[in-house]
Formats: C-alpha cells, sequence, structure tokens
C-alpha cells in the first residue's frame, strides 16, 4: 500500500432497507468506514451479511437508505443519473464474477469500449486497449472474443476493462468466483500488482481466504455492520480462525 493516507472513499452512517411485499429487510444498519488512496481492501461475510449491499454502496450501483458515501469528497448519494454515470466512468473500475463482457466484441473492442464512452478518439483507444491487454498478459489475444477465451483469460479482459479510464478505484466482485484454484490466484496477483505498482485502490467483495494474504486489510461484514477491521498482520488465516469470523463459531478440533 502507497505510504500516502489520503481518504479515497469514505462511508458515514449509512443504512439500506430493501421492502418485500409487507416486509422492510435491513440489510445495513449504519456502516462507517474509511479507505485510503492505494490500498487493498477485502470485505468478507457471511451470506446475508451485508456484504454485497456495503460493495454496492461505494460503487454507487445502489444509494443508501439513510448516511452518506463520499468518493474523492464526492458524496455521491446525491448525485443525479448522469452525475453517477460520469463519476463511474472516470473513477472506478469494475470486475464482476461472471466477467460481464460483450460476447458478439473482441477483446480489445470490450476494453475500448469505456474509454468510448469517455470521449476518446478511436486510434488512441486502440493504442491504450492493446497496452492494457499486454498489462494482463493477453498481448496476443486481443482480436479473440470471449468465447474463445478461457474462464482466466475472459477475467483478464475484465481487469484490462476496469483501468480503461486510469480509475482511482477498482471494485472486484467475488473476481475468483468462477475461476480453478490456480487461475484464481493469477488473478488476485494481478489485482495485488495493480494497488502496488499501479497506486490503484482495489476494494474486493470476496469469500476467497487467499485474497487475505494480499489484503492491507480485511472488513469483516456481520448482520449489516461492520464487525471488525484487521489488518493483515493481525489475521488469523488458519481455518479454525476464518471458519469462526465467517459464520461466529470456532470449526470442530480448531
Amino acid at each position: 500500500m502507497s505510504d500516502e493516507k489520503r481518504t479515497i472513499v469514505r462511508v458515514i452512517g449509512v443504512k439500506k432497507t430493501f421492502t418485500m411485499g409487507k416486509v422492510e429487510l435491513e440489510a445495513l444498519k449504519g456502516v462507517d468506514l474509511e479507505i485510503f488512496a492505494g490500498e487493498y481492501i477485502s470485505i468478507m461475510g457471511p451470506s446475508g451479511s451485508g456484504k454485497s449491499t456495503l460493495f454496492n454502496m461505494i460503487g454507487g450501483l445502489d444509494k443508501p437508505t439513510e448516511g452518506k458515501v463520499f468518493i474523492d469528497e464526492v458524496d455521491i448519494s446525491q448525485l443525479d443519473a448522469f452525475e453517477l454515470a460520469w463519476l463511474r466512468n472516470r473513477k472506478i473500475g469494475y470486475i464482476f464474477q461472471t466477467f460481464n463482457l460483450i460476447p458478439v466484441m473482441t477483446a480489445l473492442e470490450n476494453v475500448t469500449l469505456p474509454m468510448t464512452f469517455a470521449g476518446m478518439n478511436a486510434d488512441d483507444a486502440q493504442d491504450k486497449g492493446i497496452e492494457l491487454l499486454k498489462l494482463v498478459g493477453l498481448g496476443e489475444r486481443f482480436q479473440h472474443k470471449p468465447l474463445e477465451l478461457s474462464g482466466g483469460q475472459q477475467q483478464r479482459v475484465a481487469v484490462a476493462r476496469s483501468l480503461a479510464n486510469d480509475p482511482s478505484i477498482v471494485l472486484a466482485d467475488e473476481p475468483t468466483g468462477n475461476l480453478d484454484l490456480s487461475t484464481g490466484e493469477e488473478i488476485i496477483e494481478l489485482l495485488q500488482m495493480l494497488s502496488q505498482e499501479r497506486g490503484v485502490t482495489v476494494i474486493s467483495a470476496t469469500h476467497d481466504y487467499k485474497m487475505l494474504n494480499v489484503s492491507d486489510r480485511v472488513v469483516w461484514v456481520r448482520d449489516g455492520q461492520v464487525d471488525r477491521i484487521e489488518r493483515r498482520e493481525e489475521l488469523d488465516i488458519s481455518i479454525g480462525g476464518i471458519g469462526e469470523k465467517l459464520t461466529g463459531h470456532r470449526e470442530p478440533g480448531a
């Protein structure tokens, strides 16, 4: 992580309530969180903990019922649809578990699409797209379409696309969830490189314990609240330790 301690994400008193028929579900119950520029953050917690809801709040994919979310001191919960789209396009890169590539487009076309939306001319976008695909190890595959690539290669294209407009934040939603063990480790190493060498703030919502080895901090979410925040050196990465944090119960024999 960079030595710089500039706050890039600030979550203040965020609550989120979903209405399902006559039932109200309180997914977040007043979350406060501060993330610094250049950090690699993993958000972890059991299913239904509010982990994904918090992730969506940070990424501007949903708005809080109460509270505020700041990206670079801009309160994104107050932006209109156009302003929010502009901010997401230029400040935040997204990586999804299901890759979310456009199947009829080549790898290069998928990567350059966000640049086109941002107004970059076609020649510059193509040059930059090829550079990014080389960065993620796909310099020879830029004319291949998603179905001509392996799952790991598709996720590398998604990583390259997330960097299209030089975002200060990359949000990775279960980025290794559809990958085998070895390929997942390669994607984790790639995300770590983005944080360490390019100064990108990486925020991942994940169940992948391997993320713990590269995270600067882990945000444990439980029952709609931040249960604890631990630095890498404070983590108990034994199976028992992880089981206790995710479920609240110590694993038998641990």
